[in-house]
């Protein structure tokens, strides 16, 4: 599956476009990864447990976008977006979307 933010793919036509493909999901650290975290925000630095969430979410919600595409029968995503949004304290939402299409290849 090839996924891309452009709206082209060079060497490849769109003959179809298929619809929005997106995948999300939600996650959360535990009370002492937060506990964690809270320290860190008084001396100042990366919140790597965070970081290390929103990176484990993004994977999840590109491999879910990738499976609606594929259920739809789609050679590519394009125009891939990230969107993301708190939940409750703690929790994050990561969303995934792009527009699934059927590729050739340019001759």
């Amino acid at each position: 599956m090839i996924i891309v933010n452009t709206d082209t793919i060079a060497g490849k036509e769109i003959t179809q476009t298929l619809g929005m493909a997106r995948g999300s999901t939600i996650q959360a650290k535990h009370i002492g990864k937060d506990i964690l975290a809270g320290l860190r925000t008084i001396v100042g630095g990366e919140l790597t447990e965070y970081s290390k969430m929103l990176e484990e979410a993004r994977e999840k919600a590109i491999n879910r976008m990738v499976q609606d595409a594929e259920t739809m029968g789609a050679d590519a995503v394009i125009n891939v977006r990230f969107m993301t949004s708190m939940v409750m304290a703690g929790a994050a939402e990561i969303l995934a979307y792009g527009t699934a299409v059927k590729l050739r290849d340019n001759e």
